[in-house]
């Protein structure tokens, strides 16, 4: 039996290989002329979703985001991979210092879910800007549907799900009920490059977009973030001509000896 949907979250953020500046003013990072890309582990997610319809184990693939006009190219990124259609929750706010916070995002996400009414969430384990890690519990929590996080693999049979976890003690395997809430770890798998025809395709497949305000959210920040600040630079070190002289520095002046 194969699941007829499944629903995988994606996040637009600042791309890993981008050095992170703080804004001027101190408010957050500075996103002006930045290069922005899918979250690495929402590509991760986005690539089991689209490996569960190629082994005919789901019928559709459906990407979703939140953010603002941007984020259609990040949705278009997760078409080009092979997701069939996509949702576009639109918000200006920002999903980071001070923007929506985690249980926004994860009940927003509860109102496509209960739309869309897919077997099988997919998001990454945590986005690389926030660093959170709670969205995917929380939207479980609040759907009341079995969660597995930190997947490192993930099997899929009938109404069930068979799926590696990692642990701080090493890896477990779970067998979780579905509909369930899984969160990609790195493991899980290596997300494809989208093919120049693919992405030509992606252009032409649809593209739902949805007022955030619509949904009947309380987008409050419960989060604030009173300011941001670089880390201090570090202090010149110092040269020694021995080991006798490190070994006195450290002892002496480190005191770490």
């Amino acid at each position: 039996m194969s699941l007829k949907r499944v629903l995988v979250g994606v996040k637009r953020v600042v791309d890993y290989a981008v050095r992170v500046r703080v804004a001027g003013d101190g408010s957050g990072v500075e996103l002006a002329n930045v290069k922005m890309s899918m979250n690495p582990f929402c590509e991760i997610a986005c690539e089991e979703a689209i490996r569960l319809k190629e082994k005919g184990l789901c019928e559709e693939a459906v990407a979703v985001s939140i953010g603002p006009k941007q984020a259609q190219e990040t949705l278009r990124s997760a078409l080009a991979m092979g997701c069939d259609r996509a949702i576009h929750i639109t918000t200006d706010a920002r999903l980071d210092q001070g923007g929506l916070d985690p249980l926004a995002v994860a009940q927003l996400l509860q109102k496509i879910v209960e739309k869309e009414e897919p077997d099988l969430v997919l998001v990454g384990k945590q986005s690389i800007d926030g660093d959170h890690g709670t969205t995917a519990p929380m939207l479980a929590e609040l759907l009341g549907w079995s969660q597995a996080t930190f997947a490192a693999s993930l099997n899929v049979d009938g109404g069930t799900a068979e799926v590696e976890r990692e642990t701080d003690a090493g890896t477990e395997v779970i067998k979780i009920q579905l509909p369930a809430v899984v969160s990609a770890d790195l493991r899980l798998n290596a997300p494809r490059y989208p093919k120049l025809p693919n992405i030509m395709k992606a252009k032409k497949k649809p593209l739902e977009a949805i007022d955030a305000a619509s949904l009947g959210v309380d987008l409050t920040p419960s989060i604030v973030v009173e300011g941001v600040a670089p880390p201090a630079a570090r202090k010149a070190g110092v040269t020694v001509e021995s080991v006798d002289d490190l070994v006195d520095k450290l002892k002496n002046e480190a005191a770490v000896l």
